[in-house]
């Protein structure tokens, strides 16, 4: 019979098999029978959090060959019940760009290019240069004598791909080092 033949469309073979509302396997076809989804051949499956929002949706996240292949909605998750939404849906976009990041860039001063930095070289420019600003900015009392203790040369922006834990923790250790302008992003 060639695969022309009116007797292999799904039609026929619904009424071949008894499936008259085609919610049997009658419809599909030998591509579609053959298919499989990409979790299948995932080596693991890890639990992880959504980076986009402060919601906290929660992810599984499938990897093969030490790479990402796939992550969708934790049904299991009291948050999202496994749902996400669009942003939070491609995140394995995200994850696996050819675009991102995945070493630290620094260009100096009036230079044209980037360079590489490690982290501790980082980290160090980073705490140097709060420190010294802190310190050059720092106000003891105003002009009428009023005791301040603050500086005005540190600001804090935290942000809504944080949680509220870690916001708090951010807002502490500015107002611990006597800045006065720590803010959010959902707030401008």
């Amino acid at each position: 019979m060639s695969k022309l033949s009116p007797l292999n469309w799904p039609v026929v073979r619904q009424m071949q098999r008894g499936d008259l509302f085609g919610r049997d396997k009658s419809t599909q076809s030998s591509k579609s029978r053959d298919m499989h989804g990409r979790t299948v051949e995932a080596d693991k499956v890890v639990q992880s959090v959504c980076p986009y929002c402060a919601v906290g949706c929660s992810q599984r996240v499938y990897v093969k060959d030490d790479r990402v292949v796939h992550i969708e909605g934790d049904p299991d998750s009291p948050v999202s019940r496994g749902r996400l939404c669009p942003k939070g849906a491609a995140s394995e976009q995200l994850v696996n760009s050819a675009t991102r990041l995945t070493k630290i860039k620094y260009r100096a001063p009036h230079a044209t290019e980037w360079e590489e930095l490690d982290v501790e070289t980082a980290m160090d420019m980073i705490a140097d240069r709060f420190i010294e600003s802190r310190r050059n900015q720092w106000q003891d009392f105003d002009d009428e004598g009023r005791v301040l203790n603050r500086t005005m040369g540190v600001a804090g922006l935290g942000g809504a791909t944080l949680d509220n834990e870690e916001n708090y923790i951010i807002k502490k250790l500015f107002t611990a080092a006597g800045a006065v302008q720590v803010e959010n992003q959902a707030r401008i």
